[in-house]
């Protein structure tokens, strides 16, 4: 969790000072600074880079995470994050298609990515996907001014310092150079600091320092750091670093940085078996988004097929005519040889041959006619074809426009939040409970609708149960614990209770709160045993809710510790 320091900023915990301090680093500076991190192998760089992610996304901070290696999915163990890249084991599957979109869930939708370029058997298809999303995050940026943090594993690949730098590497270079004014920071990490760009590392405003022996990189450290440090880098133990940070008056710190909670991905496999943790994952409608960008990729790479197809047939027709008209004009001009000899001849031609000669006159000509026609039949083709594919850019422009929500229909929407009921006092929300309740139950009677084809228990029982006074205190409890406020907490419960299995999407939207506030409800509401989730959707547990009511002994002082964990 972020501390608050003397001076009002907020501060994450990361490890100990050699002296047995915390060592705490700025927020505000992780996510809008530069930072660079490096190691060599196994010293301990990426469990650095996963703690300061791990503070960040407890802050309540997304960030994105560009993963060379597949070794940053262990996160989704504690927290939602968004998986993509080539891999089956990913969320989804993306491509360069879809850099805008993620560029817009990471800023616009708070949602933390790991954009895992591991999988791409083609190097250019992740360069390009990682080009334009950070491309999109800084264009972005601009108007939105969002502290935001990018972080980069084997930055050298992009920014080597002997090789040419590409375009992706200048773009992380401009980010580096340019993106503190807008709210957008970076870090880059990697093992071997003599490979990369020296400009990148000494315009960091924080550095960390691992373990490196290798002889070429000590001198990095050497010209950096200083001389002395140069030879103690190679001593230094698993976890421990010197640091240099511009918001500290000490130049440089040891350090020792504290293990990360999630499950390490990146460690190196070993004889015992490999146990993957349970993994969290991000909301449907946002995975329903990217699924809509990749269906239309996939239908134009069909329709280029087709008409690919089509091309190619009408090229080799072609060049089947045009032999045909080649051969003909051979016989053609061995025809009018014959009869220039026989014309100059001491004879004169015979009649058999002079109407052979106009035979094979009149075939070339209906050939020549007939070339003709199939040219004009391929260019009306082609005007169709053009025809065709203009079309189409049209129908994908309207579908993106039709997935822009009107200023008429945000309007309409924000004036139903402002007229939402206000009244938070549990009584009242009970009251408006029991009716719904009343109202769903004479519904469900007159549907027919049978227990199995019910998604969650009867809206009368868990109306019921709500009134309880156990129930009641874990719910309040939740509430409190969560960001939702009296009123939104018992809307989204109220809610839930009349319509079960409905995903967080919907119940937010229909409750009127915002869905990560809703979303941490449900969490909390899930902890205490309340809530059930079924592929993404909720429902309440009828069954511990009951047990709860059964189990309670009103002779006994209620207390909210009690309450919540007892039975």
């Amino acid at each position: 969790m972020a501390d608050t320091a003397a001076d009002g900023d907020q501060r994450i915990h990361v490890g100990e000072t050699a002296d047995g301090d915390r060592l705490e680093f700025p927020i505000v500076e992780m996510l809008t600074g530069r930072g660079f991190v490096t190691g060599k192998s196994g010293s301990g760089k990426s469990n650095t880079t996963s703690v300061v992610v791990e503070e960040l996304l407890e802050a309540g901070y997304p960030v994105l995470i560009v993963d060379t290696d597949g070794e940053y999915y262990g996160l989704k163990e504690e927290y939602e994050l968004l998986h993509a890249g080539a891999d089956e084991e990913c969320d989804i599957q993306v491509s360069v298609e879809h850099a805008e979109k993620l560029a817009h869930l990471a800023l616009e939708e708070n949602v933390p990515i790991i954009l895992d370029v591991s999988g791409y058997l083609d190097d250019e298809e992740a360069d390009d996907l990682l080009r334009e999303t950070v491309r999109h995050l800084f264009a972005k940026e601009k108007k939105l001014k969002k502290p935001f943090l990018l972080v980069v594993e084997e930055c050298h690949e992009y920014i080597p310092e002997g090789g040419g730098v590409g375009e992706t590497g200048n773009l992380l270079i401009k980010v580096g150079k340019r993106g503190r004014k807008h709210g957008l920071g970076v870090v880059g990490i990697s093992q071997r600091p003599a490979d990369v760009k020296k400009d990148f590392i000494t315009q960091a405003n924080w550095l960390v320092w691992h373990r490196l022996t290798w002889e070429n990189d000590t001198k990095v450290v050497g010209r950096i750091v200083g001389s002395d440090y140069a030879d103690d880098v190679v001593d230094l133990g698993d976890g421990e670093a010197f640091i240099q940070t511009d918001w500290s008056d000490e130049m440089v710190r040891r350090v020792q940085f504290k293990r990360k909670r999630t499950f390490d991905a990146g460690a190196t496999p070993g004889l015992d078996d490999f146990e993957r943790p349970d993994l969290k994952s991000v909301s449907g409608s946002l995975m329903e988004d990217l699924d809509d960008i990749s269906d239309r990729k996939e239908q134009e790479r069909s329709r280029i097929e087709e008409l690919e197809s089509k091309l190619e047939n009408r090229e080799q027709r072609i060049a089947e005519l045009e032999s045909e008209l080649e051969t003909a004009r051979d016989v053609s001009a061995a025809a009018r040889k014959m009869a220039n000899a026989l014309a100059h001849g001491d004879g004169a031609p015979p009649e058999e041959y002079q109407a052979t000669l106009q035979t094979k006159n009149e075939h070339i000509d209906r050939l020549e006619e007939r070339i003709d026609e199939l040219e004009a039949r391929i260019d009306e083709s082609d005007a169709e074809t053009a025809a065709d594919e203009e079309a189409d850019a049209d129908a994908d422009t309207e579908t993106a426009a039709d997935e822009e929500p009107s200023e008429s229909e945000s309007a309409t929407a924000a004036e139903r939040d402002d007229d939402g009921p206000k009244d938070a006092l549990v009584d009242a929300v009970q009251a408006r409970l029991r009716r719904r309740g009343e109202r769903s139950q004479l519904r469900d009677g007159s549907e027919d609708t049978t227990p199995e084809e019910s998604s969650g228990p009867a809206a009368e029982t868990v109306v019921d149960l709500l009134q309880a006074a156990p129930v009641v205190t874990r719910v309040n409890a939740a509430r409190r614990d969560s960001k939702c406020n009296d009123d939104a907490a018992w809307q989204l419960v109220s809610e839930l209770a009349t319509n079960p299995g409905a995903d967080a999407h919907d119940l937010a939207a229909a409750a009127g709160v915002d869905v990560e506030a809703a979303h941490t409800l449900l969490r909390e509401l899930r902890t205490r045993d309340l809530v059930t989730r079924t592929d993404r959707t909720y429902a309440f547990n009828a069954d511990r809710m009951r047990a709860l009511v059964e189990h309670d002994d009103p002779s006994k002082p209620r207390t909210e510790l009690r309450d919540q964990w007892e039975p």
